[in-house]
């Protein structure tokens, strides 16, 4: 993946989460959780409009940790169903 295009998809199975706070403490708190349910990849922070901070990172969504399995397969619907049915 091109880090450098922001419109590039991740790799199959990743997912891009950004995180904007108004501080650098409030950010890494949300990347700490995130990274107890899900393997992670790199982060980087940037500065953000008014003095906050935005926090980018790679999450691997097959090797999820115990609790974010648990509610990852709960909160699918079972495939073809639901209000979304219509998408591919």
């Amino acid at each position: 993946m091109e880090h450098n295009d922001p419109e590039a998809l991740p790799a199959p199975g990743h997912a891009e989460v950004r995180v904007v706070a108004a501080t650098p403490d409030a950010a890494r708190a949300v990347a700490e959780v995130l990274r107890h349910c899900f393997a992670g990849g790199e982060q980087r922070s940037y500065p953000a409009p008014d003095g906050g901070v935005r926090l980018h990172l790679t999450v691997d969504t097959t090797r999820t940790a115990g609790p974010a399995r648990s509610w990852l397969s709960t909160s699918r619907p079972p495939s073809g169903t639901g209000p979304h049915s219509e998408e591919p």
